[in-house]
């Protein structure tokens, strides 16, 4: 069974992921904060909340290839991108955005990252789709959409315009 998400519906999802965002801001009264999106569908939403939240700080980029610890599984990303990190993260309240949280191994290289740069005040996390099957004990504090998939499944974001996300079976 294949499940699909059209650019209206994730339209939808990232604009009430906007006003979470808005929300959690106001709510843990926090000042300046600056936004990073992991390459490329993180980045992909990351530019939408971005530009919805109108942030001062340039929108940073994150390729974490090189943190990750499943290079023997997956093999090495060909596409390897520089990080672009505009701001200084010291001190500075991070809301680092990705696509699809599944294992949780992402987010851990990212964060390596992140702290490589510096030491922020905190981190929130949003995700435009939480996904079973978490290996490592991370949670988001905004999702737009969250999904059960079976094992082989994968939701993957098509994009970046128009974005469009579709669930597709691997078989293992």
């Amino acid at each position: 069974m294949t499940q699909t998400l059209d650019a209206e519906e994730i339209g939808t999802l990232i604009a009430a992921m906007g006003d979470r965002l808005e929300a959690l801001i106001a709510e843990r009264r926090l000042e300046q904060p600056a936004m990073i999106g992991i390459h490329t569908g993180g980045a992909w939403v990351a530019r939408h909340l971005h530009r919805r939240l109108g942030l001062g700080d340039p929108l940073g980029l994150l390729d974490i290839s090189f943190y990750r610890d499943d290079f023997t599984r997956i093999g090495m990303n060909p596409q390897v991108r520089p990080s672009e990190l505009a701001f200084n993260v010291d001190d500075r309240h991070i809301l680092l955005v990705d696509d699809v949280l599944h294992t949780g191994r992402t987010i851990r290289a990212a964060l390596n990252e992140i702290f490589d740069y510096g030491r922020p005040a905190s981190v929130l996390l949003a995700v435009l789709v939480e996904r079973s099957g978490r290996e490592l004990p991370i949670e988001a504090q905004v999702v737009g959409r969250h999904m059960d998939l079976r094992r082989g499944e994968h939701a993957k974001l098509n994009g970046p315009e128009p974005l469009g996300l579709s669930v597709i079976r691997k078989d293992a």
